[in-house]
């Protein structure tokens, strides 16, 4: 049988037999979240065959907290990397995968506190030897976040994906900082008819980054089935403007 053939069979066997993608993800505020429904639809569309882990604390933790001394008692707290202990975990995650999806919020420049909890835990025994996208959702400052998730991830063992899939809310500074905070705090700063408004006009992401999830998971979805190599795979970082989702 000649190479070409050999190759051609090799692809259209690995299309059949499918691809299997884990996501793990911890979304506080549902923007994690929102932003996955959109990207896992895509991957799905494009014949990947996905399973989708939703990482949940012991402790129900308040959204929004509700006052603006437990807000900044909150923000130094996870400025200290501080832990949130979760729940288990299904055993169908740990399993091979071709790929792992690690999505989560940005907390005070860091992981979110249940995410480190299941690197601390399930670290080594869900991604050593996998190969791991990060999905970071934040307010702006992403880097510092996976620069720490990279080495924390390194030492699990797991094979990272240098380019990260970073959401970052489209509102300019200073505006989303303090409109976050307004919004952690219990504050409604995206509604009415203040002047704040006016810069501030929503929370969190937009429905165009919405569609770009979409987008994204269909163009993932595709380089995965054809057999792309992950280490190849190249993402803009971060998706943050209208223009540019």
């Amino acid at each position: 049988m000649s190479l070409a053939i050999t190759q051609c069979v090799v692809k259209a066997w690995s299309i059949v037999a499918g691809k299997r993608v884990l996501v793990v993800s911890y979304s506080y505020s549902h923007q994690t979240r929102n932003l996955l429904k959109g990207l896992i639809r895509g991957l799905e569309e494009e014949g990947v065959d996905l399973t989708w882990e939703r990482v949940s604390t012991v402790q129900a933790l308040r959204f929004p907290i509700g006052t603006i001394p437990s807000t900044v008692v909150m923000m130094l707290k996870t400025f200290l990397r501080k832990r949130y202990p979760i729940k288990p975990l299904k055993p169908i995650v740990f399993k091979q995968w071709d790929m792992i999806i690690l999505a989560g919020p940005t907390w005070s420049y860091n992981p979110s506190g249940p995410i480190l909890s299941l690197l601390d835990r399930d670290g080594e025994k869900l991604f050593s030897g996998q190969s791991v996208l990060p999905l970071i959702s934040c307010r702006g400052y992403w880097r510092v976040h996976f620069w720490g998730l990279h080495s924390l991830l390194k030492k699990c063992g797991a094979k990272i994906i240098c380019s990260p899939i970073v959401f970052s809310h489209p509102t300019p500074e200073p505006w989303r900082t303090i409109g976050v905070f307004l919004k952690l705090a219990g504050k409604d700063p995206e509604v009415g008819t203040s002047w704040f408004g006016k810069f501030y006009p929503k929370y969190g992401h937009s429905r165009i980054q919405m569609e770009r999830a979409y987008r994204l998971g269909r163009e993932l979805g595709h380089d995965i089935m054809s057999g792309t190599k992950p280490s190849e795979l190249q993402f803009q970082a971060p998706v943050r403007s209208e223009a540019n989702s």
